[in-house]
């Protein structure tokens, strides 16, 4: 990810990118839940 000429690496590689799609669906997960329970 760039802003401007600074790079922005939350985690290199094919692990950083399996964390970040395992924390989204974790968070829609939780998400939908929550909704559910509400409604």
């Amino acid at each position: 990810m760039r802003f401007g000429n600074t790079e922005v690496r939350f985690m290199g590689g094919g692990a950083g990118c399996l964390t970040m799609l395992l924390v989204s669906i974790v968070i829609s997960v939780l998400l939908t839940v929550l909704l559910n329970v509400l409604l």
